[in-house]
Order: C-alpha cells, then structure tokens, then sequence
C-alpha cells in the first residue's frame, strides 16, 4: 500500500538539515526535552490514495516518532451534471515516544459536517498509535 519514497543522495541530504523542524513540528516546547529524536525519517506516500506516512528511527532502529495523514474523498453533485470532490473524512497525527516510553499523541479529525472546525488534540498511549 504505502510505497518508500526514493530521492537523489542531494535531496537526502537537504531534507536532513530539516528533520528536526519536521518530527517537532506539533511537539510543544514543553516537551521537547523529554522525547527520543529520530536519527533517521522515511517517508511513504500512497500513488493513489492521498494518504502519507513519516516514521523515525533511533539509534537501535527503534519508532521514536510516526506521522500520517490521509483524506477519504467522495465525488458530489447538485445536478447530477457537475461532480465536485468532499472530503468526508480526513486525519492528521503525529506522535513521538517519551523517554518514559510512552508515546505523546497529536491527532486531527475532520469530517464532512465539521470540515473547518477540526481541532487538534493531545493525548498519552502506552503503545505507538497505528
């Protein structure tokens, strides 16, 4: 399904310089200090699905943070003519493993009633969210 992205070693090596922005994006600066930070990210996109998966590694190649994000569209129409795409179910997340081992949570949820309302939310698992 989620196919690993390949890239020129230029490429890789540019992206590098801006891993840390990338897995601290919604990590707030209070708990900075007490998560693992990756040494290595791979990234997944799916060619035909709008769906893409991140996952970090630590030094023993161990998930110390994971991201995706994916949106189920659906065509619609007024006329029966003119079709228009509707997200009716889209999901953000990010989560990164605590020195504790326990994993820090973020999650957005938007679906076709709220679909500008969705708000993000934190929340504490003892396993790496799937």
């Amino acid at each position: 399904m989620f196919r690993k992205q390949n890239a020129p070693r230029e490429a890789r090596h540019s992206r590098a310089s801006k891993k840390d922005e990338v897995w601290r994006a919604r990590l707030p600066a209070a708990w900075r200090a007490l998560a693992d930070p990756p040494l290595e990210l791979r990234r997944y996109r799916d060619e035909e699905l709008a769906a893409e998966r991140m996952v970090g590694y630590d030094a023993d190649g161990n998930a110390c943070y994971t991201a995706h994000r994916f949106c189920i569209v659906e065509p619609r129409s007024d006329d029966d003519e003119t079709f228009y795409a509707v997200v009716t179910y889209g999901e953000e997340l990010a989560a990164w493993r605590l020195i504790d081992e326990r994993w820090l949570i973020w999650r957005r949820i938007r679906t076709e009633e709220s679909p500008e309302d969705a708000r993000g939310f934190y929340s504490l698992s003892e396993e790496i969210p799937r």
